[in-house]
């Protein structure tokens, strides 16, 4: 079976991280999310853990470590992000779902490709890359690049985005992107059983 490993970015003491009017802060929503999303894929039978558990932002090298502990052939990562356009400190227009893999045909692009289609299904506005066949952006991202097992970072809309913003806090917002990763996850690993 494989464990499904939670990275919510970011910590009380990183800079910035926040919507223009401070309402949203990027670690407190993601570790929000992560706790959630660690609960759903529990209720549904699926071993999953948050890897950052402090309130202060954990070093990447210290973040990667933590996953490396498990075997490459069984685990997976999602590291949960808000995205922004600008610097934090005025509105933007940027809007959608993202998710990124590193370079290349990786075993984290089939992951992506699940959680792209269950962000399409909710209805979400997604920004892709299909350069490469696959709709995942792709980058150098450290946390992607030295875990050894399949690994993505998801960057669920735009906290400057005004819109962006208040469907995130809303209820209804904060359920929907659970629900998408929980779909994207075990669409993920029903296929990966096949």
């Amino acid at each position: 079976m494989v464990k499904v490993l939670i990275d919510n970015g970011h910590g009380a003491n990183t800079p910035g991280k926040r919507s223009p009017d401070g309402r949203l802060r990027e670690y407190a929503y993601a570790r929000e999310i992560a706790e959630r999303l660690e609960c759903e894929l529990r209720k549904r039978g699926i071993d999953a853990e948050r890897i950052v558990k402090e309130e202060t932002d954990v070093p990447l090298a210290e973040r990667v470590r933590r996953v490396n502990e498990y075997k490459a052939s069984e685990a997976v990562l999602v590291s949960i992000h808000v995205n922004a356009a600008g610097m934090g400190d005025e509105w933007k227009q940027a809007r959608g779902w993202e998710c990124w893999t590193s370079p290349g045909r990786t075993k984290a692009d089939r992951l992506a490709t699940c959680l792209y289609d269950a962000a399409r299904a909710l209805g979400f506005k997604t920004r892709e890359d299909t350069t490469d066949g696959d709709p995942d952006k792709e980058g150098h991202l450290y946390i992607l690049k030295h875990t050894r097992c399949p690994a993505v970072l998801t960057e669920n809309l735009f906290q400057d985005n005004r819109e962006d913003v208040d469907l995130l806090l809303s209820a209804a917002g904060k359920a929907s992107i659970v629900e998408l990763h929980v779909k994207g996850i075990t669409s993920f690993l029903m296929k990966n059983d096949e």
